[in-house]
């Protein structure tokens, strides 16, 4: 390990030990704060999973509603009746902190009145109520599934970046204090062992010459 660039002072090895303190110690709350992280993120991905299978599932069923749908009316039924839509939903989005990383939040809000099937019932079959109102249940579970992938990524980015500064702390900063620390130690001993050589000369001579 490379020794820094530095005088072998008394100072000079004060202020490197207390950095070597400052950097172990940051090296252990960014440790905590990874392995915390990682905690979290893999209940998130179990989540995603979890989410993302459901949703597919529903919707190949909704799916498969939809081409019975198409295959007993015509398109243009098909087409006249979801060309309007009958209700709006409103998302409210906003942010929340996770682990000190400013994630997304979104809220549905679907208390405004409508109607779920803006179209009459003659017109269509009952293939295609069961799809939009399928759809329509299905809404908050997208919202979720994509604030969900987006707080994973975030917080995979952040676990990279988080790591490098543990292996950077750990393998590159931490071991060059310490190397320095050493270096400086060293020659603060040998600059002594040659004060004290020159003190006890100095008083054989005195001590001669008497």
């Amino acid at each position: 390990m490379a020794v820094a660039r530095v005088n072998p002072t008394r100072m000079e090895l004060t202020r490197l030990k207390g950095r070597l303190k400052t950097a172990t110690r940051g090296h252990k709350l960014l440790k905590d704060k990874s392995d915390e992280m990682i905690r979290q993120f893999m209940a998130l991905i179990k989540r995603n999973l979890a989410l993302r299978m459901e949703v597919e599932e529903a919707l190949h069923s909704v799916l498969g509603s939809f081409m019975l749908a198409k295959a007993v009316s015509s398109p243009t039924d098909i087409e006249e009746a979801i060309a309007v839509p009958g209700k709006r939903v409103k998302i409210k989005s906003g942010s929340k902190n996770v682990m000190s990383v400013e994630v997304p939040s979104f809220l549905v809000d679907a208390s405004e009145k409508g109607e779920t099937f803006p179209y009459g019932f003659a017109s269509v079959t009952g293939e295609l109520d069961g799809c939009i109102g399928e759809m329509g249940e299905l809404l908050p579970k997208f919202i979720e599934l994509a604030e969900v992938e987006k707080t994973c990524n975030m917080l995979a980015d952040e676990i990279e970046k988080n790591r490098r500064r543990v292996n950077a702390l750990e393998f590159v900063m931490i071991p060059e204090f310490k190397e320095t620390i050493k270096y400086i130690t060293m020659k603060l001993d040998e600059a002594e062992r040659a004060n004290t050589i020159r003190l006890m000369k100095v008083k054989s001579m005195i001590e001669n010459r008497k």
